[in-house]
């Protein structure tokens, strides 16, 4: 068979640049996909080192460096802590770590496992028992975003620059309170409670526009709560009086744009492994903190007794009822929220 010269010269071309495409195809493949997840912590918070920035390389590790997340702590991408839903939702980010509960009321549904005296003092607890409740009541409330997580903290602690150690101490405090139901339950307890980004905290107590703040022992160093406010209240037992609520949200066309190995390695550390490291995480930083303050010697810690803490359940109950009334008037039916709530609870205390 003859063969022209020009047809062997492109032959021989064609081989000589296949290395090139291929290696050019190659490095496509693998050129690594950064996503962008913004939150409001500082990055020498608990939250941040244990768990986002962990989870962050886990994820890359698990594709080999094929897909990154790259975290911007204390909103430094703009905005405020309630708008970063938004955030993920318009693709300003990818996605963010944020709590429901800085849009007061806009979900409903997140709002179960804050209820006061509904939740355990221990996250493990709370937090596969919220994903799971997030994956059976959250689809609608969320469906303009990916929902990578939802779970919940350890039980709250009351920190005070007075001491407080019954019921009748809280009057008149001007305590800072995380979630719209807490701020409810310190209400009927006599309190005076003003709403907050925990950012603002320290700077609120130190121009005493605050007396306290109520948040887990986990990010009280966060922003210097053992310093400012050395008097702290726990309420043992369980239920516990407050819990609140987090999610990692993902902007919906970012995720679904991913390769699907790379989704699949996103899923696969999201969900009930992301609730379940994120209470291991809450509980070990929670006692770690406790158990800081204590030997520092320079704080007291009290406990409510058992007959206050009675007392406030029951003056806790019309908040109860006021929130079923709530999700009766959305056309959502509360109180089966509620009993899903402590079912899936009491399944994960053992």
């Amino acid at each position: 068979m003859n063969i022209s010269r020009r047809a062997l010269l492109g032959t021989a071309g064609g081989l000589i640049a296949a290395p090139a495409i291929l290696r050019a195809s190659g490095a496509r493949a693998q050129a690594a996909v950064a996503l962008r997840m913004h939150h409001f912590l500082p990055a020498v918070s608990n939250a941040h080192t244990r768990l986002i920035a962990p989870w962050a390389k886990k994820i890359e590790a698990a594709s080999e460096g094929k897909l990154r997340i790259q975290i911007f702590p204390s909103m430094q991408l703009g905005g405020t802590p309630g708008q970063l839903y938004d955030q993920a939702r318009d693709g300003v980010v990818d996605m963010v770590y944020t709590l429901p509960g800085y849009t007061p009321g806009r979900f409903p549904g997140t709002e179960v496992f804050e209820l006061p005296f509904l939740a355990n003092r221990a996250s493990k607890v709370n937090s596969p028992a919220a994903w799971e409740f997030a994956e059976a009541y959250l689809g609608a409330e969320t469906q303009d975003v990916k929902l990578l997580c939802f779970w919940c903290h350890d039980g709250g602690v009351i920190h005070s620059t007075r001491r407080i150690t019954s019921l009748a101490d809280l009057k008149g405090q001007r305590l800072r309170f995380p979630t719209r139901l807490a701020g409810e339950a310190l209400r009927a307890a006599g309190a005076a409670p003003i709403g907050m980004p925990v950012t603002q905290v320290a700077e609120s107590i130190t121009q005493r526009v605050l007396d306290g703040a109520v948040v887990p022992w986990e990010v009280a160093p966060s922003i210097k709560l053992p310093d400012l406010a050395r008097n702290h209240l726990e309420i043992a037992g369980n239920p516990t009086f407050y819990t609140a609520s987090f999610m990692v949200a993902m902007n919906k066309a970012r995720y679904e744009g991913l390769p699907g190995e790379l989704r699949a390695i996103l899923d696969e550390h999201s969900g009930l492994a992301y609730s379940n490291a994120g209470g291991e995480v809450w509980d070990q930083a929670s006692a770690d903190v406790e158990a800081a303050v204590r030997k520092g010697g320079r704080n007291t810690i009290s406990v409510l007794s058992d007959a206050d803490k009675a007392a406030w359940m029951n003056a806790c109950e019309p908040v109860t009822a006021q929130w079923i009334d709530e999700m009766k008037a959305r056309k959502l039916d509360g109180l089966a929220m509620i009993e899903s709530a402590k079912k899936l609870l009491a399944k994960y205390a053992g």
